[in-house]
């Protein structure tokens, strides 16, 4: 087969089509020319000039691929590609005439008419064409072959509309926006800078095929709706898997920094804090202000999760001293740090000392001189101190007890007890040890009246120490399996900083007159489910679940529940003029009454009596249930540890 029968239909067709319109032009440039100055002229009254323009037309359209272009994707490349064939077509067909006939009869000023002439035509046909197919010039004056990645924004709001102004603004801008998705329906059809509203959320697989079709299928989504809640970014997520895309989001508009002229538009990767977020509570931070600033803070176990955080969110209100109490070296020295390079001027101390430890807290409390303390240390990991529960009380209780000891004789103005959703129906040691430190605080609430006990009590904080995303990531990176003890293994989640505002605005609220021996339990929406949360961490690693990472089941742990709990049996939540805190009433023991049994348990697990230690728990936690799987200290409850 020789080489025309090679040629493709289609590019036989637009070839035919450049070399009419490059033949029309040169008749309707010479024909314009001779009626408008001179005798004018018949059509093809040069018709050896046309037959050269066409042949060398012909080849040099050929040559620079003129030919190869999808009309339907016409775009100003392509402009700018016909610019250049009809220049170095003229370029060569004159001298090629001078050779010829030395240009006789050839007006050279019809050649300035042919230019713009030929252009036009070669580049209207491609253009109507396009409108024919999409309805939309827009996505001809777009750089397809710019090498920006083609995105899909989600939310049509002040977020979308920074971003886009940002990329018209950013000559190396890495993202290129191809359409809108919005969830109000009266946007559809819309525009944002020149950018239409195409769908809404439930269209996203059909506009997605659509902009394909016309080559323009985006190869990421970008959500710039911060208040889309966590189960509609999972299913985001879901869907962009799905469709070969992947998923990202553009950081808040808090996020920016301020006062640095425009804000960097760099999109990030969906954390897991994104699918389990809810949208932000307003928070009263006047109140929270009023609150820390001007006043001596310590917050205790301050290396830990919590305590860093709350460092860190308290260090933004002006105190005037903070005391930073850990018993870990190497994690006080890192809060230490942090508060040196962030905040230098504030008056601090690292103390290293531990709440068990009573002389030492009197002696750190007559020095530091703390108007408010934030009691935050604790051992939390439910089978570690199922396995060593006398630790777990002598930290988790007399601890309590100490601090709250020292916050009396100090003459402390507030004490915040940070406690868990494990101390509902606890079915753990450590669960019923925050449980006991709860009524600790909830009976010095009723009877203290120099000092404010306030007990917060939540559920799990995302990403902290020993929990299960950073135990997932490093399975992860390890290229899997991850382990969940149970297919139906439910846990609430809450991201750290928004747990530490709440608390902070919980103890900034005014006093209600029913508040003693209640207790504030942050609302922490709906609980998730362990193995959903694996599969969508796979996602976000870009791979697929039970494909290319295995999930495995082991069971589960000494002391661990199939759900927490947030509230007692028959205990209704109470709400209280802040959003997201409520307030429940577990039982009361009177404080002296329970100070004696407090201290009894202090000796049983000071003499490491393990047996005496468990009797004694059940004895004030009489609500506390059977291990699915009791520790070894249980089956053997005369050993001591």
């Amino acid at each position: 087969m020789g080489w025309l029968g090679r040629i493709n239909k289609r590019i036989a067709v637009v070839a035919v089509h450049d070399v009419f319109m490059a033949m029309l032009s040169f008749e309707l440039a010479v024909w314009f020319r001779y009626q408008t100055y001179g005798k004018p002229q018949d059509f093809f009254f040069l018709w050896h000039g046309t037959a050269i323009f066409t042949i060398v037309c012909f080849g040099v359209f050929w040559r620079m691929g003129l030919y190869r272009g999808i009309w339907h994707y016409a775009s100003l490349s392509d402009l700018i590609a016909i610019i250049k064939a009809v220049t170095l077509a003229i370029l060569i067909f004159l001298p090629v005439m001078f050779v010829m006939d030395r240009l006789a009869n050839f007006p050279r000023s019809a050649m300035f008419l042919n230019w713009p002439l030929l252009v036009v035509l070669l580049m209207a046909s491609r253009l109507l064409y396009r409108f024919s197919k999409d309805g939309d010039l827009r996505a001809v004056f777009e750089h397809t072959d710019d090498g920006r990645v083609p995105v899909l924004l989600i939310g049509a709001g002040d977020e979308a509309e920074t971003f886009i102004r940002g990329l018209a603004r950013d000559p190396v801008a890495s993202y290129r926006v191809v359409g809108i998705v919005d969830h109000k329906r009266s946007r559809i059809g819309r525009d944002i800078r020149g950018v239409t509203v195409m769908g809404g959320l439930d269209e996203i697989e059909d506009i997605v095929k659509r902009l394909a079709a016309k080559g323009r299928k985006p190869q990421r989504l970008i959500i710039t709706w911060s208040r889309l809640d966590g189960a509609a970014i999972g299913a985001l997520l879901e869907q962009a898997e799905s469709l070969g895309l992947t998923l990202a989001r553009m950081p808040r508009l808090t996020e920016f920094q301020s006062g640095k002229g425009e804000p960097k538009l760099e999109v990030q990767p969906v954390q897991v804090e994104d699918l389990l977020g809810r949208p932000q509570q307003v928070l009263d931070r006047d109140a929270m202000r009023s609150l820390i600033a001007g006043r001596r803070v310590l917050i205790t176990g301050a290396g830990g999760t919590i305590g860093s955080e709350l460092a860190r969110q308290i260090a933004a209100y002006g105190p005037a001293h903070v005391s930073l109490l850990d018993n870990g070296e190497h994690a006080l020295y890192r809060i230490d740090l942090e508060y040196g390079e962030l905040w230098p001027d504030l008056p601090r101390r690292a103390v290293l000392g531990d709440v068990r430890d009573g002389a030492r807290l009197a002696v750190v409390f007559q020095r530091e001189r703390p108007d408010l303390v934030f009691h935050a240390a604790a051992f939390k990991h439910v089978p570690m101190v199922e396995e060593n529960p006398n630790e777990g009380v002598l930290t988790n209780v007399m601890g309590t007890a100490n601090v709250a000891r020292a916050c009396q004789a100090a003459d402390v103005k507030v004490m915040v007890q940070i406690s868990t959703d494990k101390a509902v129906n606890p079915t753990s040691v450590m669960g019923a040890s925050k449980r006991i430190a709860e009524m600790i605080c909830q009976g010095l609430s009723l009877s203290s009246t120099a000092c404010r006990f306030v007990t917060v009590r939540f559920g799990n904080v995302l990403g902290s120490t020993g929990s299960v995303v950073p135990l997932f990531q490093r399975q992860l990176a390890r290229g899997g399996p991850l382990t969940v003890t149970d297919p139906e293994v439910t846990r609430y989640f809450m991201t750290v900083r928004e747990a530490v505002e709440l608390v902070l605005q919980a103890t900034a609220a005014a006093p209600a007159g029913d508040e003693g021996g209640k207790i504030f339990v942050l609302d922490m929406g709906e609980p998730v489910r362990i193995l959903d949360l694996a599969r969508q961490m796979i996602r976000l690693a870009g791979l697929t679940p039970e494909v290319d990472i295995p999930i495995t089941f082991t069971g589960l742990r000494p002391g661990e529940k199939l759900f927490e709990e947030l509230l007692h049996d028959g205990e209704a939540p109470q709400p209280t003029p802040v959003a997201g805190v409520n307030l429940a009433a577990p039982r009361v023991i009177d404080h002296e009454l329970l100070s004696a049994q407090v201290d009894k348990l202090a000796q049983a697990a000071a003499a490491r009596d393990t047996a005496q230690t468990l009797a004694l728990i059940r004895h004030l936690v009489p609500e506390m249930q059977a291990a699915a799987n009791p520790p070894a200290a249980e089956k053997s409850a005369a050993q001591a540890e």
